[in-house]
């Protein structure tokens, strides 16, 4: 029904940036707010980021604050997550998936819509 491809990860240094993508395959993303989501080795998924089906609101989790901007090109079907200053407590498989909303007070995981994809790499060693 809604699948998303992510990509982007790889393999960074501490304080290296990396962007990744996600992207709507098979239908349009204009009506959806999108989240970010990641999974560490033996930790739960969590929320990192969300942005609204505009792009005129964005959340973030308190741990990627500052460091983290998540962006959307409606017209390129798109949505980014630019990764700065990354540190290794980053590293994660991340996620994107659709939100019926996104909002601050709740885990963005209550929102999804759109089924786990296979998710991208993100690896912050020296």
């Amino acid at each position: 029904q809604l699948q998303l491809v992510e990509s982007g990860g790889g393999l960074v240094q501490p304080g290296g940036s990396l962007r990744l993508s996600c992207a709507a395959s098979g239908f349009t993303l204009d009506y959806y707010a999108i989240g970010w989501f990641r999974q560490a080795p033996g930790k739960e998924r969590e929320g990192v980021s969300c942005i609204s089906s505009s792009g005129g609101s964005t959340i973030y989790a308190d741990s990627v604050k500052g460091r983290f901007t998540i962006s959307r090109d409606n017209a390129k079907n798109t949505v980014w997550l630019q990764m700065d200053s990354l540190k290794p407590e980053d590293t994660a498989v991340y996620y994107c998936a659709t939100l019926f909303r996104c909002t601050g007070n709740r885990p963005l995981s209550i929102y999804r819509q759109s089924d786990w994809g296979q998710g991208t790499q993100v690896t912050v060693s020296s």
